[in-house]
C-alpha cells in the first residue's frame, strides 16, 4: 500500500511540475512578445504615430552622440519647433484672411493722373497725419506723421522695386500730387508705387466695401433717396466683382482704374448717406442665372433703355437681363420733368464738318446730310451715314456715333432752358436729325449710353416708395438681389 501511495504521489508531483513548467513557458512567452512589441513601438495604446517616432528621433537621435551634437540638436529642435509654431500661426492667419477675403475681398485700383488723362505720374507726394510705413522688398521704414514723402521715377530706391505705403493707424494716405473734384484725394488701404515706362504707376489696394464708400458718392449725389443710393451701391458692387474676375491692367495687376472707363472712385469724399447705403447692402449683388450680372448704369433715360445691341453685342442667355425697358409708371415717364429728359443742338454745318473730319480722321468735306440708317431696341441709333461733298462714311454703334458727332464748338439746350457747351460725346444716341439751311438740328433725349439702370430714373422711383430690390429688378429683368457667395 505504501508503494502504491508513493506511485500516486510521484504521479501527482510530476503533474504539478509539468503544470509549473507550462505556466512558466506561457509567462516567458509573454515576456518575449512584450519585448518585441516594445521594439516595434507598440503597446497597450496601439501603434505610435509617425509624428511620435520622428519626434523621438529628433530629440534623441544620432546627433546627440556627437561632441557638439547636444548643442546642435537643441538648436535644430528649437528651429523646428519655432518653424512649426510659425507655420501654425501663419496657417491660422491665412485661414482668418481667407474668411475675411471671402467676406470682403480686396480690389486693386489704378489711380489716374489729374483730369483722368493718363496712367503714369511725373511724381508722387504722399502724407498721412498718423505717419506712414513704407515697404520695398525686404526693407521697411517709417515716415513721421504730417511729414510729406516725395517720390520721382529717377529715385534709385524706387527703381526695379514695388513700394507699398500704408498709414500707421490704419487710416488714409493723402496723395498731394493728384487733384480731384473735391481737392487732394485720400486713400484707405495700401498705396503702391512702381516705375512705368514714362513715370510712376500708383495703385490703391483696399477692401471692396471700403472702395464702394468712395464710388457711390462719386457716381450718385448723396442727396438722392436712400433707396436709390442702395441701388447704386448694389450695382457698383456687382460691377466691381465682375471686374475683379480679371485684371483690366494685367501689367500692373490692377483690376480697374478710377475713371469713367470703369467706375469713378475718389472724385468725391465719402458721405454719411452713401456709406449708409453701402453698409445696408453689404455683400449684396445682382445675380442672373447663377452669375453676378454686369450692372451698367448711366445718368438719365429718355423714357426708354436699350440692350447691348447698342454696343454691337447680340442678346444671349448671359446678358438677357439687359433689355429695352420703358422707364415709366402710373404718371408716365419717371424722368419727364428732368432737364436731360429732352435736349437739342443746332450745329452749324461748318462746325459739324470740321468735327467729323477730326473725329473720323477722314476728309469728307462739307457734310451735306446725316442719315439714321439703323435703330435698335428702345429707339437707340445704331448706325448713321454721313454724306459729304468728298465722300461718305458709315458709323456703327452708340458710342462711336456719339463720338463722331461730339466735340467742342456748339451748345446743347436742355428742356429746362439750361444751355451747356458740347463735349467729346453727344449726350446720348437716342436722337433724330433735321437738316436746315446752314445747320443740323439734332433732337435727343437722355444722358448716357442708355444700357441698364438710369440713376435719375431710380431716384424718381424711390421717391414713389419703390424699394431698392424692386428698382434693381425693374431695370435688370429676370435678375435678383442676393448675397455674394464663394
Amino acid at each position: 500500500m505504501r508503494v502504491k501511495w508513493m506511485t500516486r504521489r510521484g504521479s501527482r508531483s510530476l503533474l504539478i511540475f509539468r503544470y509549473i513548467l507550462y505556466c512558466a513557458g506561457i509567462w516567458l512567452h509573454l515576456l518575449v512578445m512584450t519585448g518585441m512589441l516594445a521594439v516595434l513601438g507598440c503597446g497597450p495604446g496601439g501603434a505610435k504615430s509617425s509624428f511620435e517616432v520622428e519626434k523621438n528621433d529628433a530629440d534623441g537621435g544620432f546627433m546627440g552622440k556627437e561632441p557638439w551634437g547636444s548643442e546642435r540638436g537643441e538648436k535644430e529642435s528649437w528651429k523646428r519647433k519655432r518653424s512649426d509654431a510659425k507655420g501654425k500661426k501663419k496657417a491660422n492667419r491665412g485661414n482668418k484672411q481667407n474668411k475675411e477675403t471671402k467676406k470682403d475681398p480686396v480690389i486693386r485700383v489704378l489711380l489716374m493722373t489729374n483730369g483722368y488723362q493718363g496712367t503714369q505720374h511725373s511724381q508722387a507726394e504722399l502724407v498721412s497725419p498718423a505717419g506712414m510705413i513704407l515697404e520695398a522688398g525686404e526693407e521697411r521704414w517709417q515716415v513721421e506723421g504730417g511729414q510729406s514723402l516725395s517720390i520721382t521715377p529717377g529715385d534709385e530706391w524706387v527703381k526695379d522695386k514695388i513700394v507699398r505705403a500704408w498709414a500707421k493707424d490704419g487710416g488714409e494716405i493723402t496723395v498731394n500730387s493728384i487733384d480731384r473734384a473735391y481737392g487732394k484725394p485720400s486713400y484707405e488701404g495700401t498705396v503702391e508705387i512702381r516705375c512705368g515706362t514714362n513715370g510712376l504707376i500708383l495703385i490703391n489696394e483696399l477692401p471692396v466695401e471700403r472702395y464702394l464708400c468712395k464710388v457711390v458718392p462719386s457716381e450718385m449725389p448723396p442727396s438722392y433717396e436712400l433707396e436709390a443710393l442702395k441701388v447704386q451701391a448694389v450695382c457698383a458692387r456687382s460691377y466691381a466683382y465682375r471686374q475683379m474676375a480679371s485684371y483690366g491692367y494685367p501689367e500692373y495687376e490692377a483690376h480697374i482704374d478710377d475713371s469713367t472707363a470703369y467706375q469713378v472712385y475718389g472724385n468725391s469724399k465719402p458721405q454719411e448717406r452713401s456709406t449708409q447705403a453701402v453698409n445696408a447692402t453689404c455683400g449684396e449683388v445682382v445675380m442672373y442665372h447663377g452669375q453676378i450680372a454686369t450692372t451698367y448704369y448711366y445718368s438719365t433715360s429718355c423714357g426708354e433703355t436699350t440692350s447691348l445691341e447698342a454696343w454691337g453685342t447680340p442678346t444671349n442667355d448671359e446678358n438677357g437681363y439687359l433689355q429695352a425697358v420703358e422707364v415709366s409708371g402710373k404718371v408716365g415717364d419717371y424722368e419727364k420733368d428732368l432737364p436731360w429728359y429732352r435736349w437739342e443742338a443746332a450745329i452749324p454745318v461748318q462746325t459739324l464738318s470740321t468735327l467729323v473730319e477730326q473725329n473720323l480722321g477722314k476728309g469728307l468735306g462739307m457734310i451735306r446730310d446725316i442719315q439714321v440708317t439703323k435703330k435698335g431696341p428702345g429707339g437707340v441709333v445704331l448706325q448713321i451715314k454721313l454724306i459729304g461733298e468728298n465722300g461718305d462714311a458709315t458709323v456703327d454703334t452708340e458710342n462711336k456715333i456719339r463720338a463722331a458727332l461730339g466735340g467742342n464748338g456748339y451748345e446743347i439746350k436742355k428742356q429746362d432752358g439750361g444751355v451747356v457747351p458740347s463735349s467729346k460725346l453727344l449726350p446720348s444716341a437716342f436722337f433724330t436729325v433735321e437738316k436746315g439751311a446752314d445747320i443740323f438740328l439734332i433732337k435727343g433725349g437722355g444722358y448716357g449710353h442708355g444700357i441698364g439702370m438710369s440713376q435719375n430714373g431710380a431716384n424718381e422711383m424711390a421717391k414713389e416708395g419703390r424699394s431698392y430690390e424692386e428698382i434693381v429688378e425693374f431695370f435688370f429683368r429676370g435678375a435678383k438681389v442676393q448675397m455674394v457667395t464663394g
